[in-house]
């Protein structure tokens, strides 16, 4: 961002249909957390508010994540591809949990070499509470 708060990279929002895939990180120890989405309107946003924000594709609206949950993702640098089509987010994770089913991060599922899932981790909040 420059002195008047504007970014001067321009992203190719027309190359993907008007929503970029967002990598989110935790900042410190570059823990893959989720992917996400953002339009325009998102990256804004998220440029202006220093709160990580996306576009739901299934709601077909902005979200900031964490806002129902309370575990909102606090953007401490943020990088883009070469090809300025692919956003990374580095984040500082409140309350823990990155994904909506209560775990760190939304890449929990581990698929195993004879093609099994072991989970893991546990829930750090149960979403049927948060989720109401």
């Amino acid at each position: 961002m420059n002195e008047a708060g504007r970014c001067d990279i321009k992203l190719d929002f027309e190359k993907t249909g008007g929503l970029l895939p967002a990598i989110v990180q935790d900042h410190e120890t570059g823990e893959v957390l989720m992917v996400g989405f953002m339009n325009e309107t998102a990256w804004s946003e998220t440029l202006k508010t220093g709160m990580a924000t996306f576009f739901s594709r299934s709601r077909k609206e902005l979200w900031v994540k964490g806002k129902t949950s309370g575990n909102v993702q606090m953007v401490r640098e943020i990088r883009v591809d070469c090809d300025l089509d692919t956003v990374l987010l580095k984040v500082e994770q409140k309350g823990g949990a990155a994904c909506h089913t209560g775990h760190r991060s939304c890449f929990y599922q581990k698929v195993e070499s004879d093609g099994s899932v072991t989970v893991a981790g546990t829930p750090l909040f149960d979403p049927k509470e948060v989720y109401k």
